[in-house]
Parts: structure tokens; C-alpha cells; sequence
């Protein structure tokens, strides 16, 4: 049993959110040159606050195997770049057409259209720049491993092919058994590449990672289907950003197939699952722990 409580829990995530943000601001490139402005338009997307949740799996996930916090960190600021760019992307006119993100105009709106699809270019490339420069890791090994298994996890067999399917799922009607592997690719994978990435950097034995992983399948289930609920239930001033949307385009989700109720035990099940994986720590996982409660009790 976990002995992290939500405050210190919060405490932690603020923390790591502060220091991934600064390491951001400060890897992010500035120009006067006249392509300023899709510079401009990647900091306003990558820079504008979130939980940073994947970039707490990445520190604390390396902080089991004692990995040198300074490399973790850049780890930490690649996936959220990724994160970020598949943000922008998302909420572009022919996908979502979303108008907030985290409490402000979505990044088409702030600037236009085609600079938002350049600044999620630019984002998802140079997350790619950030793992293989030797300051990430001494080794070229490691670097390699980290570069092969973002790109898996953010491309056709992972977040972009679960974004496919969740366009495809506006005109389909999709049982549980697919909705379920739709949102393991859109959002799971990234996740696991997350809770894997500090293992990778610390070298950890295959049960390590066999837990890391098995613990992000889990837990990235029950934030999607969190995320189902907060899209019925929450308000654009909980979440940051416009509600209702799964509805309005007919999507089927894990609300609309379960139900309140069934999906909202459904994602209690898996974070208490999530939290058993870790067992193998022997008590040093704790704060991953507190991360399947947080998930589950989130507006936002």
C-alpha cells in the first residue's frame, strides 16, 4: 500500500512541473530571424503550464535506478515536447477544432492554422534533437534505445495511428475491444514510453521493465477513461479546454459503452492494478503509486 498522500503528491508533480518547464524555456530556440514567428508559436504551445504529468513518470521512473537527474530531465522536457505538438495538432480545425487549450486560445487560434501544423513540426522534431545529443546520456547506446522507442510510441503503431482510428471512430461505431486498443495507441503508448524511459536511462534488469510497462498499460487506461468521463461530467473552467466534443461528434468511448458508473469502477480496478505492478520496488515506487489515485480523482 502506497504511503504518499495527495498533498505531497501535488507537492512533488508542481515541483517537477516547474523544473521541466525551465529546462523547456530553456532548450526551446529564440531567433529575430524571419521564422521567428513558428518559434514563437511552438513556445506558446509547449510553454503554457499542464500537470507535466508525463514528465513525472519520466524523473520518477529514472529515480528508482538512481539515474543522474540532469539527464533525466531532458528526457522529461522531449516528451513533453511530443506531448505538446500532438496537442496542437489535436486541437487543429480537421481534427478536434478545439478552441481552448489549458485555459487559453488553442495555438491555430493564437496564430493560424498552418503555423500551428509548423509548430507541431517543429516540436516532434526537435524532441528527437533533444535524445540524441550526448547530453542526455554518455552513451549511444542508451540515446538510440530512447530515439527508437519514442518514435514507436508517438508514430503509426502508437499515438498517430490511435489518432487515426479516433477519426475513423466518427463515422464507425466501435466495440469496447476496440475503443480500448484506440486509446492504449493515442495515449497509452506515450505513457508507457514515459514510466520505460527511466528504466532505459538507469539500465534496469527485464522484470523492471516488464513492471514499468505493465504498470503504464494500467494506469493509461484508467486516464483515458477518466478523460471519457471529465469530457461528460467536467466544465471548460475544470479542464481547460472545450467539453462535450466525444458527444457532439458521435464518438463512442468508454462512457458511451459502459456507462458512468461501470467506467468509472472500471478505472478504479485499473489504478489499483497499476499500483500492484510496482510490488517489485519493494516500497521505492511509492510516489508512482500516488500517480493511479491522482488519475483517478482528477478534474482536469
Amino acid at each position: 500500500m502506497q504511503t504518499i498522500s495527495q498533498t505531497e503528491f501535488k507537492a512533488a508533480l508542481a515541483d517537477i512541473a516547474q523544473a521541466v518547464e525551465v529546462k523547456i524555456n530553456a532548450l526551446l530556440p529564440t531567433t529575430d530571424l524571419p521564422e521567428a514567428r513558428v518559434f514563437d508559436a511552438m513556445r506558446y504551445g509547449c510553454l503554457n503550464g499542464g500537470k507535466r504529468l508525463r514528465p513525472f513518470l519520466v524523473m520518477q521512473s529514472a529515480a528508482l535506478f538512481g539515474v543522474n537527474p540532469d539527464c533525466a530531465i531532458r528526457v522529461a522536457a522531449a516528451v513533453e515536447m511530443v506531448h505538446s505538438y500532438s496537442l496542437i495538432h489535436d486541437d487543429l480545425p480537421a481534427m478536434d477544432d478545439g478552441e481552448l487549450r489549458r485555459g487559453r486560445p488553442t495555438c491555430h487560434r493564437q496564430f493560424d492554422e498552418a503555423t500551428a501544423i509548423l509548430a507541431g513540426d517543429g516540436l516532434l522534431t526537435f524532441a528527437f534533437e533533444v535524445l540524441a545529443d550526448p547530453a542526455t546520456h554518455e552513451d549511444p547506446n542508451i540515446r538510440c534505445q530512447l530515439v527508437a522507442a519514442l518514435g514507436k510510441a508517438a508514430g503509426g503503431h502508437g499515438m498517430v495511428g490511435g489518432q487515426m482510428l479516433d477519426l475513423i471512430a466518427e463515422h464507425e461505431t466501435f466495440d469496447l475491444g476496440t475503443t480500448t486498443r484506440l486509446q492504449r495507441m493515442k495515449t497509452g503508448e506515450m505513457i508507457a514510453f514515459s514510466c520505460e524511459a527511466g528504466g532505459v536511462l538507469g539500465k534496469a534488469n527485464p522484470p523492471q521493465r516488464t513492471a514499468l510497462r505493465a504498470y503504464a498499460h494500467d494506469l493509461g487506461l484508467a486516464f483515458q477513461i477518466v478523460d471519457d468521463l471529465l469530457d461528460v461530467e467536467g466544465t471548460a473552467e475544470e479542464t481547460g479546454k472545450t467539453v462535450g466534443r466525444d458527444a457532439q461528434a458521435g464518438k463512442a468511448t468508454f462512457v458511451s459503452i459502459l456507462g458512468r458508473d461501470r467506467a468509472r469502477a472500471q478505472a478504479e480496478m485499473l489504478a489499483d492494478q497499476a499500483s500492484q505492478h510496482l510490488d517489485i520496488f519493494d516500497g521505492r515506487a511509492d510516489m508512482l503509486k500516488a500517480v493511479a489515485d491522482f488519475v483517478v480523482a482528477r478534474r482536469a
